[in-house]
């Protein structure tokens, strides 16, 4: 049986639904999930719907019985992420699981990205567990820059402050087919996997894209991080997050995310989605 942790969010859908559409029974398949009001599409199809969250242990435990391949997507409450995703191990390594795949992050143990440090923090909890994994390091989400490339067709500016720092971003239905390939394979490869995007590219490259498919001038102007960070205030974003965005940037700009990687690609037996071809399907949408 396998199971995939936050079925209800958008990678965990699409690897639940990839696994059917690969031949595998829904009965085989379990959706564990918060609430499972959000699945029932899902369970009208057959899938297993298994309530937990991931800081109950208990209930954890109950929904992960009987599992062979688990699925863990990292969580999103930052700063949580590290005892919560402990607490899905536990229950692993209980309810017997063979296989744990993991979704981390890129460059996890040498990168200057924020998140970084939670997810390298999992990837030893998963080490230490002693049950047999497979860390898919999935970069950037082409979803990550949807809002800025609707905005720079309306407007004809596109602003960040990742210099020439490059992007090997994907598409979540790419990092789920990845997912998947793991999930039903015959004697998985064991280990780390840089997964991302055969083609990086720069916020520059981007523009140059959004003004193709826009069929107008988009203009990329790299700021300083002082300037980035005031043009999100006046944005209205708190400092907070005005100064996480700015780090992410600079993170990309040392090059956390230009991995040279072809693993995705490799896994998944098809080509990336190209960084045009989701652009223009976010401006038809």
């Amino acid at each position: 049986m396998i199971s995939v942790t936050a079925a209800s969010g958008h990678l965990g859908r699409l690897v639940v639904t990839g696994l059917l559409d690969a031949g595998v029974p829904a009965a085989e398949v379990v959706a564990v999930v918060r609430d499972p009001g959000k699945v029932a599409d899902l369970a009208a199809r057959g899938v297993g719907v298994r309530q937990a969250d991931y800081a109950d242990a208990a209930a954890l435990e109950t929904a992960l019985q009987g599992t062979d391949r688990l699925l863990l997507i990292s969580g999103s409450e930052v700063g949580q992420r590290v005892p919560q995703h402990a607490s899905v191990l536990q229950a692993a390594k209980a309810a017997g699981v063979g296989l744990v795949v993991y979704t981390s992050a890129s460059k996890a143990d040498d990168t200057p990205l924020p998140l970084a440090p939670e997810h390298i923090a999992t990837e030893r909890l998963i080490a230490d567990s002693g049950i047999p994994a497979v860390v898919l390091r999935n970069n950037w989400y082409l979803e990550n820059y949807d809002q800025q490339i609707a905005q720079a067709a309306q407007t004809g500016t596109l602003t960040g402050s990742s210099g020439s720092g490059r992007i090997a971003a994907a598409t979540r239905a790419d990092y789920a087919a990845a997912a998947v390939a793991v999930l039903t394979a015959d004697s998985p490869a064991t280990g780390v996997f840089e997964l991302g995007g055969d083609d990086a590219f720069t916020l520059a490259d981007l523009a140059a894209a959004v003004a193709t498919a826009a069929g107008r001038e988009v203009t990329y102007t790299d700021l300083t991080p002082e300037q980035h960070v005031r043009s999100l205030l006046d944005a209205g974003l708190p400092e907070g997050t005005a100064q996480f965005v700015v780090g992410l940037d600079q993170a990309i700009a040392a090059g956390a995310l230009d991995t040279g990687s072809t693993a995705l690609s490799q896994l998944t037996g098809r080509p990336t989605t190209p960084l045009s071809t989701h652009v223009q399907g976010v401006l038809s949408s």
